[in-house]
C-alpha cells in the first residue's frame, strides 16, 4: 500500500517533467495601431494575448519538446484599418530565430514582410482553427505561418525536411482561399499579388528552388554550426550553399524566396566573411553575392575589407 501511494504522489511530479508534446512554438506577439484610432486598448491588448496563446499552446506537430527546443519566434502587427466592427486590416511583420551551436547567439531564419492581414477578431470568441476546414482567417493566418517557421527550421537542421509542414501550410492556404463563408476576402491567399505568402510557400516547394533549401541546410549546419570551432571549414560550406542560393535565383530571376533570404542573412553573411584571412574566397563570394542579390552589393563590398 505505501508503495502504490509512492507512486501515485510522485506521478504528477514525473508528469511536469515530462517534455510538453508538440507547442514547438516560444512565440511574442506584439500588436499595435498604425494610422488608425481604437479607443479601447484593452481589446487590442486582450488581441494580443490571445493571438500569443494560440500560437504557443496549440500542438502543430507530433513531435516532443523540451522548452529550450522550442522555436523562438516574433510577430509584430500593425492594425492599419477597421473597416467595420470586428474586422481589421493589418501589416505584419514575421520574424524566426534557431541557435547556433555552442554559442549564445541566435540567427534569424525568416524574416518576412506580410502586407495584408485581413480578419474578424472578438474578445467574446476564441480563436478557433480546424485543419481540414475553414473557420477564420486569423486562426489560418497564424497556423499558416507556424507550419512555415516549423517547415524552415527543420530544413535547417536536416536536407529538405521541413517538406511535411510546407504540405500542411498548403491545406491550411487551399482552405482560406477558396472560403466564401465570411467577410475576410484577403488576397494573400492567392497568386493575383506579388511577393505574398501564396508565391512564399509556392517557392518552397518548387522543385526549380531545392537546390535552395539543399542550400539552407548547408548555410545553418554546415556552416554556423561548426563556425565557433572550425571558422575556415564552415566559410567554406556557406560558400557552396550560397552557390546553391544562386543557381535557384538563375533558375527562378526575382524569386521572393531568394529576396527573402537575403533580406534576413545579408548582415550576417558580411560580418562572417568579412574576418577570413582567404582573399581569394572573399573576391568569389563577393562576385557570387553581387550578382544574386545587387540590392545589398554595397554591403557585400565590406567583405573585402582586411581582418
Amino acid at each position: 500500500m505505501r508503495k502504490l501511494l509512492s507512486v501515485l504522489l510522485l506521478l504528477p511530479l514525473a508528469l511536469l517533467c515530462r517534455p510538453a508534446r508538440g507547442q514547438e512554438l516560444l512565440a511574442e506577439v506584439n500588436v499595435t495601431t498604425q494610422n488608425v484610432t481604437i479607443s479601447d486598448q484593452q481589446l487590442i491588448k486582450q488581441m494580443q494575448n490571445d493571438m500569443q496563446t494560440f500560437l504557443n499552446s496549440r500542438p502543430f506537430t507530433n513531435r516532443t519538446l523540451r522548452p529550450e527546443e522550442k522555436i523562438r519566434c516574433k510577430v509584430f502587427v500593425g492594425i492599419t484599418k477597421v473597416p467595420q466592427n470586428g474586422t481589421y486590416e493589418a501589416t505584419v511583420r514575421l520574424l524566426s530565430t534557431r541557435p547556433v551551436y555552442g554559442t549564445g547567439y541566435e540567427t534569424n531564419v525568416l524574416n518576412f514582410a506580410d502586407k495584408s492581414w485581413v480578419f474578424n477578431y472578438s474578445p467574446q470568441n476564441p480563436i478557433d482553427y480546424s485543419e481540414n476546414t475553414f473557420v477564420g482567417n486569423l486562426s489560418s493566418l497564424l497556423s499558416f505561418y507556424a507550419y512555415l517557421i516549423i517547415g524552415m527550421d527543420q530544413d535547417s537542421f536536416a536536407p529538405l525536411s521541413g517538406g511535411p509542414y510546407y504540405d500542411r501550410a498548403r491545406t491550411v492556404l487551399t482552405n482560406a482561399a477558396s472560403q466564401n463563408v465570411t467577410n475576410e476576402a484577403d488576397g494573400g491567399w492567392k497568386d493575383t499579388q506579388n511577393a505574398n505568402r501564396y508565391w512564399l510557400l509556392n517557392n518552397l516547394q518548387d522543385p526549380q528552388l531545392e537546390a535552395f533549401r539543399s542550400g539552407i541546410y548547408a548555410y545553418y549546419r554546415q556552416g554556423m554550426d561548426i563556425f565557433i570551432t572550425k571558422p575556415d571549414e564552415a566559410r567554406t560550406n556557406m560558400y557552396t550553399a550560397l552557390q546553391g542560393v544562386q543557381k535557384a535565383v538563375q533558375r527562378r530571376p526575382g524569386t521572393l524566396l531568394a529576396r527573402a533570404f537575403f533580406t534576413t542573412k545579408a548582415d550576417e553573411i558580411a560580418n562572417v566573411f568579412r574576418t577570413s584571412t582567404d582573399q581569394q574566397l572573399k573576391t568569389d563570394l563577393v562576385t557570387l553575392l553581387t550578382e544574386a542579390d545587387p540590392t545589398n552589393s554595397a554591403k557585400y563590398q565590406t567583405i573585402m575589407k582586411q581582418p
